[in-house]
């Protein structure tokens, strides 16, 4: 199972030999979604966005590392614990890729969270378009507004598709290169999430982003650390001191996890 916590994780899944239906038991997140208090007139600041984002960007990679493309990253799928911590929700739209080929065919999510290269009907990257719905997330979480919005569906397309990026002109400048950064509209030279977790506004007085490991590499890592065999550093929490890079051990569980949670 995949185990994070900055998803909402699956707990169990019940199926009922009686009927055609399965039950999914998730974790209780007793909270708010983040999009409460982001709307106009203004947005949260940038002290709670950064914490918010941190929190986004680290559950984001963990998916990432195991080649799961969530496909609809916005404030309404992003619940925000009584203690302050943002869980990833809502993966019904969600697809497991297979190893590091991420190029899907069809984009399900938001239109108004939607990457430029999924509105013209192409094959796109599933991580790079996740990428660009965070970036449109900090926007709402920051300025209360879209950055692309039209009157109709196609409108709307048609602006992520052409319209420059308007950002304020008295707006932090680490901000304001993260934003040009994470909603740059060539998948290939936006910002990738490594990138974004080591930028000078995400780390602010923080520090680096921690990077967790699901409990099939801790379990690998704590048999080859009592075989004396472990070049890894880790601790009690999973925490590792080094970025998951690759998702080839999850199992037909974490498959299950990563499509319909």
């Amino acid at each position: 199972m995949l185990d994070h916590p900055n998803i909402v994780n699956l707990i169990e899944v019940i199926d009922d030999p009686n009927t055609d239906h399965f039950y999914m038991v998730l974790e209780y997140v007793d909270g708010k979604w983040v999009w409460e208090g982001s709307g106009p007139p203004g947005g949260i600041g940038e002290d709670t966005a950064r914490k918010y984002l941190r929190d986004i960007v680290s559950g984001l990679m963990y998916l990432h590392a195991h080649n799961i493309v969530h496909g609809d990253i916005k404030p309404d799928n992003l619940l925000v614990t009584r203690s302050g911590i943002v869980k990833i929700g809502d993966f019904s739209v969600s697809q497991v890729v297979e190893d590091d080929n991420d190029e899907l065919r069809r984009s399900p999510g938001t239109p108004v969270f939607t990457a430029p290269e999924c509105c013209l009907g192409l094959t796109y990257h599933g991580k790079a378009a996740d990428t660009w719905a965070v970036g449109v997330t900090l926007y709402c979480m920051i300025l209360g507004q879209y950055p692309f919005l039209g009157e109709t569906l196609q409108d709307t397309y048609d602006k992520i598709v052409n319209n420059p990026l308007v950002l304020p002109g008295e707006m932090n400048s680490q901000l304001k290169d993260l934003f040009e950064g994470l909603l740059c509209k060539d998948p290939e030279q936006r910002m990738t999430l490594d990138a974004v977790a080591n930028h000078t506004w995400v780390i602010g007085d923080d520090g680096s982003i921690p990077q967790y490991l699901c409990w099939c590499k801790r379990s690998s890592m704590q048999r080859e650390a009592s075989d004396g065999n472990n070049n890894g550093i880790h601790n009690h929490n999973g925490i590792c001191n080094h970025t998951e890079s690759n998702g080839s051990n999850f199992d037909a569980n974490m498959t299950l996890t990563g499509k319909i949670v």
